[in-house]
């Protein structure tokens, strides 16, 4: 994807970049130009040309759609080595490619994502950030995120659903220039609960973090059916959808933009946006993925970073 972005830098107007990480990985699926280079600095001039590559691995064998633990480690330091670039400067954002889960947490990762982990390493709580997906036409930041959904009533808190409002608020106005987010937040049952006949998570939990949103000067509604607040129609009444759970929220923005959603954290002091993706090793190396999604996401850091240069 890193490649493929790279050869569109010019059609897709994108800023200048350059990848962190296994150069012997990115031949194993590429054979285009590739520069090694020590910072970003040099990365900068040689963009024109080649794609730049800060390298944290020494050359290895890699096997395009088979994960090991050598990569997961590779992995691992690069995106170490890339936050603290961008926490420093030397980066005006942070891209982070998909990765595999399971290989991380088999060498010792111990969170949930790569968005804890960064708001980790940025000095902040993980329940002080939102972890939005974008689409050209719906945002969507999940309350609770990678948990059974068994386990998402007990999680949901007013406290927590508050504090997600405020961090997508706050990272809209900042990052995306919305003065005044239009906030529409779901509730958690089949059609908001059917006034408590169907579930009282909406009356006991949701209703009072959304009065308490509204205390605070923001524009919040609902509690919305899910089963509708999603339609084209009802997308133009606001600018961010608050929801109770993973799927809720990615399920429509995946059905409405799986080749060009992104993910991008809101409430770090730093840019961070992801292609909203999975690693797809199945057609790792065949030439066939769509690199729709990493465009879009380098291409809003570049904006999101021009916005908070700029305030």
């Amino acid at each position: 994807m890193i490649s493929k972005s790279w050869e569109a830098r010019h059609s897709a107007s994108l800023p200048p970049f350059f990848a962190v990480g296994s150069v012997s990985a990115i031949e194993a699926v590429w054979d285009g130009p590739v520069a090694v280079v020590g910072d970003p600095a040099e990365a900068r001039e040689r963009f024109a040309h080649a794609l730049p590559v800060i390298r944290v691995a020494s050359s290895t064998a890699v096997t395009p759609g088979q994960p090991d633990m050598e990569g997961a480690r590779n992995s691992l330091d690069a995106l170490e080595f890339a936050v603290g670039l961008t926490r420093s400067g030397a980066a005006s954002a942070l891209v982070t490619g998909p990765v595999s889960k399971a290989q991380l947490y088999a060498i010792g990762f111990v969170h949930p994502g790569q968005t804890e982990f960064v708001a980790e390493r940025c000095g902040v709580a993980s329940d002080l950030v939102a972890m939005m997906l974008a689409g050209p036409t719906l945002r969507v930041v999940p309350v609770t995120t990678h948990v059974p959904l068994r386990d998402v009533p007990e999680l949901l808190t007013i406290d927590a659903i508050v504090a997600k409002g405020r961090a997508a608020i706050r990272g809209l106005q900042r990052q995306f220039g919305i003065e005044a987010p239009r906030v529409a937040v779901a509730g958690l049952n089949p059609h908001a609960g059917e006034a408590g006949s169907l579930g009282s998570e909406e009356s006991d939990v949701i209703s009072p973090a959304i009065e308490r949103l509204r205390e605070d000067g923001h524009d919040v509604s609902g509690p919305h059916a899910p089963d509708i607040m999603f339609c084209e129609r009802r997308r133009r009444d606001y600018d961010l959808a608050l929801c109770m759970y993973h799927d809720q929220a990615l399920i429509p923005l995946k059905t409405l933009h799986f080749d060009d959603g992104i993910n991008v954290t809101l409430g770090l002091p730093i840019v961070r946006t992801s292609p909203d993706h999975g690693t797809a090793f199945d057609i790792a190396g065949k030439g066939i993925a769509d690199p729709g999604a990493m465009i879009a996401a380098i291409r809003t850091a570049g904006e999101c970073a021009r916005r908070l240069a700029s305030a």
